[in-house]
């Protein structure tokens, strides 16, 4: 149920029900984030054989490791006997194997099973078809991403797709050397809203002249209302007296040595939909990874990404990262402050998108494309 009759000015948005419904939220696990590639962990985080992590898909838990011949695997995160969840720690390194702390059911890096008590008095059992359930995995700009479904959609379509849609091609991206740069901060933001309106408040810039004084100041063509992703492969252009992508719009650290002229004191942001949003200025990459881990409430995940002698010899990251850092507080807020609306009789059939948020009405027809149908209420 959406507002009809409306101005041509205007075009409807979804109705509150997507961003309060229980229901909705489950059909969004089973075909969004548990059919399309998602991207759970920076590569250099599984650094050697053994090296861990695990993240929630979905309604699933994921296990990524770096196995013995350096490649990334990844597997559910449920033990083959009797369900119990294999590794409970976010992180970690393991010397060998992965046990199971209830029965102690033991898997390879690869996820054969390797060992359980009185294994060898079954011979019958086939060590690969009672190993680990594999997870399909990628790796692409220094990030593990995954993909539940049986039968994955092309990552080049899908993933590789959303930044040509965004950029015009991929090398544009590859300049930036993604892969080799360091994370020079992370921070995890715990966002009490629903994963879709911090989407929606990413694609749009019809806000920033209202909520970030700072980013206005180093962008000032944001305070018109248009976002970079408006248009393809435009990037929004610094500011005359602006040296540098950091909060108080003074010098940055050492260019991206792949950044041309053409994308100098440049700011370009891209959504690869469901969860990822990479930000990139000429001298480092923002990297943002979302978990919906309920239809109100989102985990977000940011990297500050520099140039390995940044990150290696000390320099001061402070002024480039708290420009982002404010950015993300002050959306997140307003993400927060939306949320509750959601539930009002005032937004029961939704509310409306001016002219410059007419692409994120491009975003709810995919939403419902891939949920099927709208709500029967």
């Amino acid at each position: 149920m959406t507002i009809t009759n409306l101005p041509p000015s205007l075009i409807s948005t979804l109705s509150g029900e997507y961003y309060t419904d229980p229901g909705i939220f489950a059909l969004e696990q089973e075909r969004v984030f548990e059919a399309m590639w998602f991207c759970v962990a920076r590569a250099s985080e599984l650094a050697g054989p053994g090296r861990f992590r695990t993240c929630q898909v979905g309604r699933e838990s994921v296990l990524v490791c770096r196995s013995r011949d350096g490649s990334v695997r990844a597997f559910l995160n449920v033990c083959r006997h009797r369900g119990a969840k294999l590794c409970l720690e976010e992180s970690g390194e393991v010397k060998r194997a992965f046990q199971c702390p209830y029965h102690a059911w033991t898997y390879g890096l690869d996820g054969r099973l390797v060992a359980a008590p009185n294994l060898t008095s079954m011979p019958d059992i086939d060590r690969s078809e009672y190993g680990l359930v594999n997870v399909h995995v990628r790796e692409w700009l220094g990030y593990v991403w995954v993909c539940l479904a049986d039968a994955p959609p092309s990552f080049e379509d899908e993933v590789m797709g959303a930044v040509v849609e965004r950029l015009g091609d991929t090398e544009s991206i590859e300049n930036y050397g993604i892969e080799g740069l360091r994370v020079g901060r992370r921070v995890t933001y715990d966002v009490r809203a629903n994963w879709k309106l911090i989407i929606e408040n990413f694609m749009e810039c019809y806000h920033c002249a209202t909520i970030h004084p700072e980013l206005t100041e180093v962008l000032p063509e944001f305070a018109d209302g248009y976002a970079a992703q408006y248009y393809v492969g435009h990037g929004a252009e610094f500011g005359e007296e602006v040296k540098g992508f950091t909060v108080d719009g003074g010098e940055g650290l050492d260019r991206l040595p792949g950044v041309g002229e053409e994308q100098d004191r440049r700011y370009y942001a891209i959504t690869v939909k469901p969860q990822v949003f990479v930000n990139l200025v000429p001298d480092h990459v923002i990297f943002h990874r979302m978990y919906p881990m309920a239809h109100d409430r989102t985990v977000v995940e940011c990297d500050w990404l520099y140039l390995p002698h940044v990150v290696e010899g000390g320099q001061d990251v402070e002024r480039s990262v708290e420009l982002f850092h404010r950015v993300n507080r002050q959306d997140f807020d307003a993400c927060e402050r939306t949320q509750p609306g959601m539930t009002s009789r005032a937004y029961a059939k939704g509310g409306v998108l001016v002219p410059s948020e007419h692409h994120i009405g491009a975003f709810h027809t995919w939403l419902q494309d891939r949920l099927g149908a709208a709500p029967a209420h």
